[in-house]
C-alpha cells in the first residue's frame, strides 16, 4: 500500500508518516518498481499501534522504546503518565481559577488585569509581609474576587495575615451586602423578571464560601472557617454560624457559641455551659453568659443551667470551681440563692468561691 494511500485509511497524514520514518518508529518494509514507498499489513499495523500510544500522551520516544525494547514494562511508564497528567490537570485548574477571578473581578483595562493579578499572587507569597500588605489592599486598592481572599483567609496560617485577611472579609462582605440593595432598589425600577436574571446570576456570598470551609477534613481549616464567620456582620453570617453549633467539631461549635451569644442569640447557653465545664475558653463562654443575661428570665435559665451541672454527679471538682465563677456576674435572685447554697459546699474551694463572691454582689 503505498504511502497515499495508507494516509486516507490510516487518518496520519503523509507528512507525519514520513516524519515516523526518520525517526525510525515506521519504516515501509517494501518499495515499488518505481521506488515508492509501500507498506505491507505488518507496517500498518505499527502505524495504529504508534497512535494508540499518542492518545496516551507518550512521547515519540518513549513509544519507539515500547515498540522495540522486548524487556520494556509499561507500568513504570503508565505510573509516569499518570503523574505527568495530574500534574497537568493541577495546573490547568489553578489557571482556570484564576482567569475566572480575574473575569470576576471585571477589570475595565489591562492596567486592571495586571493589578488584579499581582494582587492576586500577592497572596500566594511566601512572605507574610507582602500577604498582609495584599490583604489589607484587597478592599479599597484592587477589588478582589471573595473567592479569592476566602480561600487565603482558609489557608492562612500566620496569625496577623490570617487577621488581615478576615478584616478584608467583613469589609468585602459588607460592600456585597450594599450592592446587593443597591441592585433590589435598581431592579424595581427595570422590572422584576430583570432582577432575578441578575440574581440568578450571582455567585455564593462570602458567608457560604466560608460555610463550606466547615466541612474540610483538615481542624486548622474548619477552625479558620469558623473564625471568619465570626467576624462577618449580617443575617447570613449568623444564619451559617448557627448551623454551625451542631458540627461535629467541638472547637467549631465553641467558636460560633461564642459569636452568637455576642449577636445576643439566648440558643448558644448550653454550649457555653458545656465550655465552661471542659475549660475550653470558659473564661469567654462565662463572660459571654453574663452579657447574655440581659433580662430576669434569661438570667434564671442561665443560673439554672450552670447550677444543673454543678449538682451533676459526674461533674469533676476543677470545673465545679469554674461553673461557681461563672455564676459570678449572672444577675438575679437564682444565681444569688445559687451561690448562698454553694458557700456551705462540701468542696472547700468552690465554698470560698461561693463566700467571696456574695461578698462582692452585696457591694454593687
Amino acid at each position: 500500500m503505498l504511502i497515499g494511500e495508507v494516509a486516507r485509511r490510516s487518518g496520519v497524514s503523509a507528512r507525519m508518516l514520513r516524519h515516523y520514518e526518520s525517526l525510525g518508529l515506521v519504516r515501509p518494509t517494501g518499495r515499488t518498481s518505481s521506488g515508492y514507498r509501500e507498506y505491507s499489513g505488518d507496517d500498518i499495523r505499527r502505524i495504529f499501534h504508534v497512535e494508540s500510544l499518542r492518545s496516551l500522551g507518550m512521547s515519540l520516544r518513549e513509544i519507539g522504546r515500547a515498540l522495540d525494547d522486548p524487556g520494556f514494562t509499561p507500568s513504570a511508564l503508565v505510573d509516569d503518565l499518570i503523574r505527568q497528567t495530574r500534574e497537568r490537570i493541577a495546573a490547568e485548574t489553578e489557571l482556570l481559577t484564576r482567569l475566572r477571578r480575574i473575569d470576576a473581578a471585571e477589570p475595565g483595562g489591562w492596567e486592571e488585569v495586571l493589578q488584579v493579578v499581582s494582587l492576586l499572587q500577592a497572596l500566594g507569597s511566601q512572605h507574610t509581609e507582602t500577604r498582609q500588605r495584599a490583604a489589607l489592599s484587597a478592599v479599597d486598592e484592587v477589588p478582589v474576587p471573595v473567592e479569592a481572599l476566602v480561600e487565603a483567609a482558609l489557608n492562612e496560617a500566620d496569625p496577623n495575615v490570617a487577621g488581615a485577611l478576615r478584616w478584608a472579609l467583613a469589609h468585602s462582605d459588607a460592600g456585597e451586602r450594599a450592592g446587593e440593595r443597591a441592585g433590589e432598589g435598581a431592579g424595581e425600577g427595570r422590572g422584576e423578571g430583570q432582577g432575578m436574571a441578575e440574581g440568578a446570576g450571582a455567585g455564593p456570598g462570602v458567608p457560604a464560601l466560608l460555610a463550606e470551609g466547615l466541612g474540610s477534613p483538615l481542624a486548622a481549616v474548619r477552625e479558620r472557617a469558623v473564625q471568619s464567620l465570626a467576624e462577618l456582620p449580617g443575617d447570613g453570617a449568623t444564619a451559617r454560624l448557627r448551623e454551625a453549633l451542631g458540627n461535629a467539631d467541638v472547637v467549631v461549635r465553641g467558636h460560633a457559641a461564642l459569636a452568637l451569644g455576642t449577636r445576643g442569640v439566648p440558643e448558644v447557653v448550653p454550649t457555653l455551659v458545656d465550655m465552661v465545664v471542659a475549660g475550653r475558653n470558659d473564661t469567654d463562654a462565662a463572660d459571654v453568659l453574663a452579657a447574655l443575661a440581659s433580662d430576669t428570665a434569661t438570667a434564671d435559665r442561665i443560673a439554672t443551667a450552670l447550677v444543673d451541672r454543678l449538682a451533676d454527679d459526674a461533674t469533676a471538682a476543677p470545673a465545679r470551681g469554674r461553673l461557681t465563677q461563672a455564676l459570678a456576674d449572672i444577675p438575679g435572685d437564682r444565681a444569688t440563692r445559687a451561690l448562698e447554697e454553694l458557700s456551705h459546699d462540701g468542696e472547700r474551694a468552690v465554698a470560698l468561691t461561693a463566700t467571696y463572691l456574695l461578698q462582692l454582689r452585696a457591694t454593687r
